[in-house]
């Protein structure tokens, strides 16, 4: 244990002071302040009225300036000061600058936002048609709008999703189906009846699972894969533990139209399914498809529609049903004053993008008329008038837009595809302008298909008007804010007032707002992080010639410093000087005011006022010298170009499980369905682990007898690895390499892996020998897995594996080799193949067995997964912390006496070798510590120390339990066949497999 003292040092300070007449001191300050910028502090200094300093002024100073053309600025940290000559008055700072100056232009009170959407920014993985019927249908049922043509209302609806993160009240086990309710199955050997509508009774899928084994989780999956059907995993159906039921407040649907939009993005790995009830006017029956949550009791699993599944292939039906035919504005509550959306075509005849074609029968015609989407004019008569339709609520009710999510709806399903090449009546056309790949093919694939995407969707749209404009900025520096209206300046607290804090600004002259004058706001906004430094220095000259006429002169530089030496294309640091002169004359004429009154209907009795304010500026661009004379900055230089994905960490890798649905022949016979315990009776041993630096490195804790042994530290499977070795040009910033952290895989193919229960020769493997090793050890294999956060590769553009690779062979070049896969997909969770979840977490806290239920593999768990850890009470892992099979030593001995132990006794003795390995770890899953004083007195080698390393029984000893004076243990989590976390236990085996031979 180690002491250090914690002083939970927390400051907040607000001093306000004055030293004599002089000096003023005022502070802000606060430790747990979030940004840099809510901490102030300025210490000031004023000079007599008759002194030549007039003030100096120390951290957060302003520099306002009088002109237009070159605007002061609020946001500065440095030194300030003004000195005064007669007349003549000169203001200088030197600082750092600490906001961005930006402007907002507003028309009738609310915001003009610009959008330019190209065809393929569909929005992906939201919106989704509950059944093929209405896909088929909604070209038609739109194709008169406002006049939706639906004779179907969708009066009830249920939707799950896989579950992330802890269990909620809301959680069902469902069997998601893909072809339940369609006229249309995928699946051919389904029987469908004379309904094309969907239902439960459109085919005979529910009918047959509605009292089956599927309504048993832990059952359904087997049950399912080998029906005479033949279901296959994530194509024909999910089984998802503990999804979750979403509130009414996480989605909309459309009662007529049949789909349903989500709030946010599910996963690319995820279930979405559904269950719905609706009825047809004219007809009082209630369809439904699927089951609602009341009406099967938990823990019987529901079956539900399934329209989206852990795989994503476009060559499914299931693709369909996700529409991509959304767009997204990015905005909320548009307002259908003002709004212009047009449909371009980029051109390559023209040069240029066009609203039209000038090929063909639609030559001339408007692409939006073309899509539907300008069909009547603002009188809703059929009548198209070249603007785009603005039919509220299509998410809800059906039209053309959503205004208040900002999402554009077209009212055909591939606006850019079929449709497209329906309107043209010509193939060949279709064939050069449609953008077919856009719906047949995933949208990161198509976008590798730039000349087809050519299609943009442009225009302008309001935000609400209102007096009440937001900054989209907090903390706003004091009187920065300026606002103008039709270019004329606008005065604060009479125009306008303004809410720095928030970030708002309110216009409090009617006049302005009903005249509908476009404003120009101009303000800093401060930086929430100070990344790059900018330094401004300046200088302001005022002359004052008299009370009413002043000469000004101005400079000013900013230069700002980068971060790195190397500068991306349009981020090149400036350093900008900038010059200006301006002058004020102000007046007053009792002869202009005589000169209005001869106008009918003026009569003026105060003295006119006449004042003029002339301004020049010159801006000198440059840039930093950081970046060389000519300034020099990159388009790529392909450094920071590829994203790895790390797979080095030990503590992410678990226990494979045996691959199944394997195409060689012979190869993994085991993982066929029904093998049982032959599930692994070829599973190997398997280590992975990173070597410590205890054991190359001398030290006090090294063991003695590997300290004296150089040869051993110097073997090329123990020893460290620098980064010399690898690339042996490379620089470090200390001069000297660094190890590399090596990943070792060690694999033994004689000695059993965990849960391989093999005993004698059989279709599945070659048995035991009497030294207790595995028989023909070239068929036997060890594997490890674990989950990425990174599931869509595609969308990542993950394009290949790299790795370095030491020879295994280095001490044995007569060694006929092996085969080393990776298999990159959806990988079966189920290490013991029985469609239960096993979780140690789940297991009695005592000895007594409650809430378990046995299998051929042990006891597993039947409460659900509420959160990943041991009970709290530490006497309680010893009955946890025992491994997936969830038995411990002596349970084990007692479950597997008949079929493993008393085998391997009648095949060669209960004295042999073989007899007595199986008899002291049936399960071949005790963990042991790569350190520990009888592996020293026992004088085990580096290597060995890690075959039990990675084993689950008895890895989470607390510090009491640990047989040594330090911590033995290698997580504090329990062991979970749930490998990526998603609550459920993953069965589905889709995947590539990569062969490397070695």
């Amino acid at each position: 244990r180690t002491t250090n003292f914690d002083f939970q040092q927390r400051v907040q300070l607000g001093v306000e002071a004055q030293i004599g007449e002089r000096i003023n001191i005022s502070t802000n300050f606060n430790t747990e302040a979030t940004f840099d910028f809510e901490n102030r502090m300025k210490l000031e200094y004023r000079g007599t009225e008759d002194e030549i300093l007039q003030l100096i002024e120390a951290g957060n100073v302003s520099l306002p300036l009088p002109g237009t053309l070159i605007s002061g600025t609020q946001g500065l940290f440095g030194f300030k000061t003004q000195l005064r000559f007669g007349n003549t008055t000169m203001t200088n700072v030197f600082s750092q600058q600490r906001t961005e100056s930006r402007t907002i232009d507003v028309q009738g009170g609310a915001q003009t936002t610009r959008f330019e959407i190209r065809a393929d920014e569909y929005e992906e993985r939201r919106h989704y048609f509950l059944a093929q019927y209405f896909r088929d249908r909604y070209d038609e049922a739109l194709a008169h709008l406002p006049i939706i043509s639906s004779n179907i209302n969708i009066t009830r609806i249920e939707v799950w999703v896989t579950n992330v993160g802890p269990a909620t009240t809301n959680n069902r086990n469902i069997v998601a189906l893909a072809d339940l309710g369609e006229a249309r199955p995928h699946n051919r050997n389904l029987i469908t009846s004379n309904i094309s509508r969907p239902t439960n009774q459109t085919n005979n899928l529910f009918a047959s699972l509605e009292k089956s084994p599927a309504r048993t989780m832990a059952e359904a999956t087997a049950y399912l894969q080998t029906r005479p059907e033949r279901f296959i995993s994530a194509v024909d159906f999910e089984t998802t533990e503990n999804a979750r039921l979403l509130n009414s407040n996480e989605f909309t649907f459309n009662p007529r139209l049949g789909f349903i939009s989500l709030n946010q993005t599910i996963g690319a790995d995820h279930v979405l399914a559904v269950a719905f009830q609706y009825t047809i006017v004219g007809d009082e029956t209630v369809y439904q498809v699927g089951e609602f949550s009341t009406d099967i009791n938990a823990p019987n699993t529901l079956l539900v529609k399934m329209l989206k599944s852990t795989e994503t292939d476009p060559k499914l039906p299931i693709w369909d049903l996700m529409m991509k035919n959304v767009y997204s504005l990015n905005a909320f509550q548009v307002n259908p004053q003002d709004f212009r959306l047009n449909i371009l075509f980029e051109s390559e005849e023209l040069g240029v993008s066009v609203g039209f074609f000038n090929e063909g029968v639609v030559a001339g015609q408007p692409i939006i008329r073309l899509m539907n989407l300008d069909r009547l004019n603002t009188r809703n008569d059929p009548i198209p008038d070249g603007v785009f339709d603005f039919i509220d609520n299509a998410a809800t009710q059906g039209g053309t837009i959503q205004s208040s999510t900002g999402r554009i709806f077209f009212p055909v399903i591939e606006p850019f595809g079929s449709h497209l090449r329906k309107v043209l009546q010509d193939e060949a056309l279709g064939d050069r302008f449609a953008f077919d790949s856009l719906y047949t093919t995933t949208r990161h694939r198509a976008q590798q298909f730039p000349e087809r995407n050519r299609f943009v969707l442009q225009g302008t749209f309001k935000s609400a008007a209102g007096a009440e404009i937001p900054l989209n900025a907090i903390n706003v520096p004091q009187g920065s804010v300026v606002v103008t209206a039709g270019g004329i300046p606008l005065v604060e607290n009479v125009d306008y007032t303004v809410d720095y804090m928030l970030g708002r600004v309110r216009i409090i002259n009617e006049g302005i707002l009903s005249s509908g004058v476009p404003l120009r706001i101009s303000l800093e906004s401060a930086n929430l992080f100070n990344l790059q430094t900018r330094t401004l220095m300046g200088t302001h000259i005022n002359h004052r010639i008299s009370e009413n006429f002043n000469i000004g002169a101005t400079f000013m530089r900013l230069s700002e410093r980068p971060l790195t030496q190397k500068v991306n294309f349009g981020n090149e640091p400036i350093s900008n000087s900038i010059w200006g002169l301006n002058t004020t004359y102000s007046t007053q004429s009792e002869g202009l005011t005589r000169l209005l009154n001869r106008l009918p209907f003026f009569n003026g009795t105060a003295p006119s006022e006449i004042t003029i304010n002339a301004e020049f500026a010159n801006l000198i661009p440059g840039h930093s010298r950081r970046i060389g004379t000519a300034g020099t900055s990159y388009i790529d230089d392909f450094e920071g170009s590829k994203s790895a994905i790390d797979l080095k960490n030990v503590q992410t890798w678990f226990t494979a499980s045996t691959p199944q649905h394997q195409t060689m022949p012979g190869r993994f016979p085991e993982g066929a369905p029904g093998t049982g315990l032959a599930f692994r009776y070829n599973a190997a041993r398997l280590a992975w682990y990173i070597i410590d630096p205890l054991f190359t490195r001398m030290s006090s804790i090294t063991p003695p007898h590997i300290r004296n042994d150089v040869n051993q530290r110097s073997n090329h499977f123990v020893r460290e690895v620098l980064q010399t070795e690898l690339w042996p040009t490379m620089q470090t910033p200390t001069g000297i390499p660094s190890p590399i952290p090596i990943l070792n895989l060690a694999f033994y193919p004689s000695e059993r892996g965990p849960y391989n229960y093999d005993t004698r020769s059989s279709p599945f493997s070659r048995g035991v020998g009497r030294d207790g090793l595995l028989l023909d050890p070239s068929t036997r294999w060890g594997g490890i897995m674990r989950g990425l956060q990174v599931t869509d590769f595609e969308a990542a553009n993950v394009e290949y594996i790299e790795f370095w690779m030491m020879d295994p062979f280095v001490y044995n070049a007569n060694h006929t080799g092996g085969d080393l896969f990776f298999n990159l997909g959806s990988i079966s969770e189920d290490v013991l193949r029985d469609g239960r979840k096993s979780f140690e977490n789940g297991l009695p806290v005592t000895a007594e067995p409650i809430n378990v239920d046995n299998t051929i593999w042990g006891i597993v768990p039947t409460v659900q997964a509420v959160v990943n850890a041991f009970d709290n009470n530490p006497p309680s892992r010893q009955f946890q912390d025992i491994g997936l099979d969830g038995l411990s030593h002596e349970q084990e001995q007692q479950f597997f006496r008949t079929q493993f132990l008393d085998v391997i006794a009648s095949l060669h003795g209960t004295g042999s070798m073989a007899y007595q390995m199986a008899l002291s770890d049936p399960s071949s899953d005790a963990y042991h510590y790569y350190r520990g004083s009888n592996l020293d007195a026992e004088g085990v080698d580096v290597l060995s120390r890690y075959k039990r390393f990675n084993n689950p029984d008895g890895n989470s000893p607390t510090s009491e339990q640990s047989p040594e004076p330090y911590p033995t243990a290698a997580t504090n989590l329990p062991n979970n066949e749930d490998i990526n976390r998603d609550g459920t236990l993953n069965e589905a085996e889709r995947y590539f497999q990569y062969r490397v031979s070695l």
